[in-house]
């Protein structure tokens, strides 16, 4: 692979939220080669919209659905990667999607596996309520894994983008209903950037304890500008995973599946709540703390260094110097 493009790779899979067309006019205008450029990085653009979660309008519908592993409709060996379609499972509907252009095109109309779907379509039923409480701008889908029985996987995503202040965050929740081992297992991952001038990074990770679920946040590096005697945290990128793991009460083994799939996405919000209780009081924490701690403290004369006028501080008191030592002689 060019080292160009590989660069570029790495600079897409690595782009915050909502940005990644920044990033592509960035990397464009370096490589100068737009055929090399659309070739080679095809395959970074596809990986990060499956892993991000990427929404589409679906053809003949009025709503989005989820570009996912899951979504991905088994295809016949030799099937070119740009043919590969996805799955709608609300519209019934598969599509080939456009990973650069984010369009979906060639809708064909799929028949959901009958035993599987009556679950499926109580989840989704309870998924969209849910949606409609905690994510006014949100897009959840829930697919039946082909070829395992009673094993459904739902996922959310939910974007903010807000350039004129500087700043963007997703929202992603994925979880795996497992019927057979009456267990629900999951992740959620949130990124957040925030951006204006400077550049402070923040990596976090949450791997919850059983007696003790609590964030933790880790700070792989930072920099501090000489210019200011405080920290420059105009750049901030904040990245959190919580996986989970929760076993389903008898009651709701055994009720119907209406019932069921409600409790499923009570359990769930439940844990969502939790989690986001855990974020805000990390981010307490990090303005009441952490940020204080990594502060410069001020110079004796209780005031911040004027650098653009450091030489003259410096100059001065040469002069100083030379005065006493003349007046001495």
């Amino acid at each position: 692979m060019d080292p160009r493009i590989e660069a570029a790779s790495n600079f897409l899979l690595q782009s915050p939220p909502g940005e990644i067309n920044d990033v592509l006019n960035d990397v464009r205008s370096i490589i100068s080669d737009d055929d090399l450029l659309k070739d080679g990085i095809l395959p970074a653009l596809r990986e990060y919209n499956l892993a991000q979660f990427s929404v589409v309008d679906v053809p003949g519908a009025d709503h989005q659905s989820i570009i996912s592993e899951a979504a991905r409709v088994p295809t016949l060996e030799g099937v070119e990667e740009d043919e590969q379609r996805f799955l709608d499972p609300r519209s019934k509907t598969s599509f080939v999607f456009n990973h650069i252009g984010l369009e979906a095109s060639d809708p064909q109309s799929v028949e959901p596996d009958p035993d599987a779907e009556p679950f499926r379509h109580a989840l989704e039923t309870a998924l969209l309520s849910y949606l409609s409480s905690h994510f006014l701008d949100g897009v959840g889908s829930v697919f039946a894994t082909p070829g395992t029985p009673n094993h459904f996987v739902i996922q959310i995503v939910a974007n903010k983008y807000n350039a004129p202040n500087y700043w963007s965050g997703r929202w992603r929740s994925e979880y795996v209903v497992d019927l057979n081992e009456n267990q629900v297992t999951g992740r959620i991952l949130v990124h957040v950037h925030y951006y204006e001038q400077g550049n402070v990074s923040i990596i976090s990770l949450f791997s919850p304890h059983p007696s003790e679920k609590k964030l933790t946040v880790s700070f792989p590096f930072a920099f501090l500008s000489p210019r200011n005697q405080t920290i420059r945290a105009h750049q901030v990128q904040l990245a959190t995973t919580h996986n989970l793991s929760l076993t389903l009460p008898p009651a709701v083994v055994t009720a119907s599946a209406g019932a069921a799939a409600s409790k499923i996405l009570a359990l769930i919000g439940e844990e969502e709540g939790t989690y986001q209780k855990s974020l805000n009081e990390t981010y307490y924490e990090m303005g009441e703390k952490t940020f204080k701690g990594l502060r410069r403290a001020l110079p004796m004369t209780r005031q911040k260094i004027d650098w653009d006028k450091v030489l003259g501080y410096k100059l001065g008191a040469e002069l100083t110097s030379s005065k006493g030592v003349f007046g001495s002689a």
